[in-house]
């Protein structure tokens, strides 16, 4: 079990270039074998969700090759099995086979989606999706049986913004000749890129970055070459890094309008940058001011795989900042980690809390909860006086690639070792 050691002090400079975006790869590469034909997929991100969606199409017997970026899919040798619980339980992005194998096989049995633990995450939402697609579901306490005779295109309108099963509710659509309305849908940039898939497939969908889609299915989608757009979360938290650190960095390889909402709260927060079509210069801030109110929102508002490492910048804010996580309960966990470094938090609910600056925080041993409360820890490392050691970094793994090669590429004291 690596970990992650850090020295803090550094001042981060120099340029880097964001990897393609896991939360876009993995549904990409589920609606990939919607067809019989290859299909290539380019700018993926060499991280272990990919490497275990990976692993668990080998076991459908799916041909994979997976080398410098480029993932090769050929799903002409199919056999359907029970998917693995083992390898299922641990990433709840696995749910978006869902549609994959009730094209393929008609149903499918399947354990419930691990992943991250950020409190209660039920598929209701999934469900919902599938029976209006025409399924019959049946769930019990530890598993998910769904039937797909009569395939249905029509009118949904979801009962929550949820992205996954928005991006479940676009692929089943797309293999249901006829037209589908999806109304209140999520329109994060991943769900964007997953339309824009389609779309090169042969699919015709209309309101592509808006809350209300129209699907027109087809009998048949064609194999095709795709780039995975850029991760605006990895983006966002390289930011942060430079901020947190009071460096001088470039960032490259995303659209950084997908960022509004976290650039709007950066200028609060008085961290100078200019902003470019497809790249963002971070500059020395002089002093970094609170922020009287992070809220978290589905897109095109503040995001919330951003909130806690925003945590760690507001931690070295001078004055109070409100922090208000409006889609999971266990988001907060993150401040207990960041208060063991010397950070002031007043918990007023399990979605709000008080972050007191100025901290001068110190290193400590940490523990990562998640992908993004992990990334908090290193933002708040790398700010920090001494040597942080930070544990649970296979979350951290699981959504960023090399983040510490490219945090040591900008002039971090970072490494991973064997304690």
């Amino acid at each position: 079990m690596q970990k992650f050691l850090i020295r803090g002090g550094k001042v981060l400079k120099g340029e880097v270039t964001v990897s393609g975006s896991k939360n876009a790869a993995l549904p990409i590469i589920g609606a990939a074998l919607l067809t019989d034909e290859i299909t290539i997929l380019t700018n993926v991100p060499e991280i272990n969700d990919v490497y275990s969606i990976i692993t668990i199409l080998k076991e459908f017997n799916i041909e994979c090759t997976f080398e410098n970026h480029t993932l090769t899919l050929n799903p002409k040798n199919f056999k359907y099995k029970e998917p693995p619980k083992e390898l299922i339980e641990k990433m709840r992005a696995s749910i978006l086979l869902a549609p994959m194998l009730l094209m393929r096989n008609g149903k499918f049995n399947m354990t419930y989606p691990g992943g991250c633990v950020l409190g209660k995450r039920p598929l209701d939402t999934h469900s919902f999706v599938l029976r209006k697609m025409g399924a019959d579901v049946l769930e019990d306490e530890k598993n998910l049986n769904v039937v797909w005779k009569k395939p249905m295109a029509g009118i949904m309108v979801l009962p929550e913004m949820s992205v996954t099963a928005t991006e479940n509710a676009i692929m089943l659509a797309a293999i249901t000749p006829g037209e589908t309305q999806i109304r209140l849908a999520a329109a994060e940039p991943h769900v964007q890129d997953l339309c824009h898939f389609l779309k090169k497939m042969g699919c015709k969908i209309e309101g592509v970055g808006t809350h209300n889609l129209t699907v027109h299915g087809v009998k048949k989608l064609k194999g095709t070459k795709y780039a995975v757009c850029g991760d605006y979360l990895e983006a966002g938290t390289y930011a942060l890094a430079a901020a947190v650190t009071k460096g001088d960095v470039k960032i490259h390889g995303l659209q950084m309008d997908y960022l509004d909402s976290f650039w709007q709260k950066f200028e609060e927060a008085g961290i100078p940058f200019v902003l470019g079509k497809d790249s963002i210069h971070i500059k020395p801030a002089k002093k970094i001011r609170p922020v009287k109110m992070l809220r978290t929102a589905v897109y095109p508002s503040f995001p919330t795989d951003l909130q806690a490492p925003f945590g760690a910048l507001l931690a070295l804010g001078n004055g109070v900042s409100r922090i208000f996580e409006t889609l999971f309960e266990g988001r907060l966990n993150y401040l207990f980690e960041l208060e063991k470094m010397g950070a002031h938090i007043e918990l007023l609910n399990p979605h709000e809390a008080l972050i007191i600056g100025p901290t001068k925080l110190k290193g400590k041993p940490v523990v990562s909860c998640d992908i993004r409360a992990g990334a908090t820890m290193v933002l708040a490392a790398l700010a920090a006086q001494g040597e942080t050691i930070i544990s649970e970094i296979k979350y951290i793994d699981r959504g960023y690639e090399r983040l510490d090669e490219k945090l040591r590429a900008l002039g971090a004291d970072i490494q991973k070792v064997d304690i």
